[in-house]
């Protein structure tokens, strides 16, 4: 049997901690994407009212000098306007989101101590 061949450890110095140079989470300019998902919002809510009001049909038949009325519903219309309303809740989240971020600021002081 032959013994395992082990490369003795180099130690590397670590670099000292550098603050990333990415993009900060305080941007301006997510109001402008804040201000789109609410237009977005406002037509997905009008989607769902339009699919859930073609969804329900009101049918009358008169019997007897009386008017039976029934209601009838349809899944796929009533399930496009469940599945709009979802996805509107969901935009208005982010632009809550979007909206906080946009204006919360850090102070200088906390900033400079970071760095």
């Amino acid at each position: 049997m032959t013994e395992a061949v082990t490369e003795p450890e180099i130690a590397v110095e670590e670099p000292e901690a550098v603050p990333p140079a990415g993009p900060s989470l305080h941007q301006p300019k997510r109001w402008l994407i804040a201000a789109g998902e609410v237009v977005a919002i406002v037509l997905l809510v009008w989607l769902a009212v339009w699919c859930w009001n073609r969804g329900i049909v009101k049918l009358s038949y008169p019997i007897d000098g009386h008017d039976l009325t029934s209601t009838r519903y349809h899944g796929n219309w009533i399930g496009t306007s469940v599945a709009s309303l979802t996805l509107a809740v969901i935009l208005a989240l982010d632009a809550v989101r979007q909206v906080v971020l946009a204006v919360r600021t850090r102070p200088q002081k906390a900033a400079e101590a970071d760095v």
